[in-house]
C-alpha cells in the first residue's frame, strides 16, 4: 500500500509543477491555491509512504515520478519538444526509478 500511496504523491508533485508555470510568480490566484494545494497533498503523503518505505528510494521515486510526469505533460499538453536525446535522458531517469522500487526490501 505504502507504494501506491508514493505514486500518487508522484502524481501530485506534477500537478504543482504544472500549478507553479501558471502562477505568474504566485500573483494569479487559483493556480497559487492550486500549486499549494498539490504541494501539500503530495509532500503529506510522501510523509506517509515514509512510514514504511526506505527514505533514499522513496524520495528518489517520488522525485522521479514528478520529473518524468512533467516532462511528458510538457511535451504532450504545452507543445514542448520530444527530442530524442531528451527522451533518452527520461529513459535514464525512469529505469532508475524502477531499478530502485525492484531492489526495495518493501
Amino acid at each position: 500500500m505504502a507504494w501506491v500511496v508514493l505514486v500518487i504523491a508522484g502524481l501530485f508533485e506534477i500537478g504543482w509543477a504544472v500549478c507553479l508555470k501558471y502562477t505568474k510568480g504566485f500573483t494569479a490566484l487559483w493556480p497559487t491555491i492550486g500549486f499549494a494545494g498539490f504541494m501539500f497533498a503530495s509532500v503529506y503523503l510522501l510523509g506517509v509512504a515514509l512510514k514504511v518505505l526506505p527514505l533514499g528510494t522513496a524520495y528518489t521515486v517520488w522525485t522521479g515520478i514528478g520529473a518524468v510526469g512533467t516532462v511528458v505533460v510538457g511535451i504532450v499538453a504545452m507543445g514542448e519538444t520530444a527530442d530524442p536525446r531528451r527522451l533518452f535522458c527520461i529513459t535514464l531517469i525512469l529505469a532508475g526509478v524502477v531499478g530502485l522500487k525492484l531492489t526495495s526490501s518493501h
